[in-house]
């Protein structure tokens, strides 16, 4: 009897969280977070096209972008909601790895254990922004915690194939998302039915260009990580700032980089499209 009951408090646990999970109040906090997201990845894009022209106002990652905003005369209010949808992105991540999402695909055990890794992606991301934001300080640039981290795996016995462990997987992820957009994966997740044609074409080219941008950067980063590793030099690991700045020193130059930093503009302005249309 007593198993019985534990067992239906359960189901009921289980379907109050799913509940939860499907609520209004979430979803509006995950079109919040895409929003946020859209934010930083246009601010990130215009720092890197300034260092493409020789200019350098900020770091090119988080860190630079929550300057920018902080600057402004209305960024104090920026920034906490700023900070409140990447919490609300964070909430809605996690809530897709323990119920699954409401895409099919999204059931996946793989789809749920990414949802892991971004929801601490956008907890962080919130915490950091929080804490810019009290004048707390902000978050490291991506640079230094790059270094840091690879620093600390090189203490540990086997830290160099942890670290060139690290950059695999960034590569991987890299061409993962390359992938996804060449393929235009993302439209699966899009209610393209409540789409004009021109809007669906709008949302396929931002998919398209933007994802392979941002592909580049993640397995641009990787790269710098396997080369730290093999080299056992915390110095040779790079954050999306030193590795969008390293496309200015490829054949193309800063043209490249210029060209990476458009993309990811437009990466941002997909996400708004996520924030309007994706299913959550």
């Amino acid at each position: 009897m007593a198993t019985r009951t534990a067992r239906q408090s359960g189901y009921r646990a289980k379907a109050r969280g799913r509940q939860a999970a499907r609520s209004k109040t979430l979803k509006g906090l995950a079109k919040a977070g895409f929003t946020a997201r859209g934010v930083m990845y246009i601010l990130i894009g215009w720092i890197a096209l300034l260092v493409a022209f020789g200019h350098a106002p900020a770091s090119a990652d988080n860190r630079g972008a929550l300057e920018i905003v902080g600057s402004t005369a209305i960024g104090m209010f920026v920034l906490w909601l700023l900070a409140i949808g990447f919490a609300g992105l964070a909430l809605w991540r996690l809530a897709q790895a323990i119920y699954g999402g409401p895409n099919a695909h999204e059931h996946k055990t793989s789809e749920r254990l990414l949802a892991v890794v971004r929801t601490a992606l956008y907890a962080f991301l919130s915490f950091s922004t929080f804490k810019f934001a009290l004048g707390s300080g902000g978050p490291k640039s991506s640079n230094q915690q790059s270094a840091d981290l690879t620093a600390t795996l090189l203490k540990y016995p086997g830290g160099q194939i942890a670290v060139v462990l690290v950059g695999l997987v960034l590569i991987g992820a890299g061409g993962y998302l390359i992938w996804q957009a060449w393929q235009r994966a993302f439209l699966k997740t899009l209610q393209t039915g409540q789409m004009t044609t021109r809007q669906r074409q709008l949302a396929n080219r931002l998919g398209l260009i933007g994802g392979i941008a941002r592909g580049l950067v993640f397995a641009g980063v990787g790269v710098f990580f396997m080369v730290a590793g093999v080299e056992h030099n915390p110095g040779e690991a790079k954050g999306i700032d030193a590795t969008l700045r390293s496309f200015a020193h490829a054949p193309l130059g800063p043209f490249l980089l210029a060209l990476i930093a458009v993309g990811l503009v437009i990466f941002g302005g997909y996400s708004f499209v996520e924030a309007r249309w994706r299913r959550v």
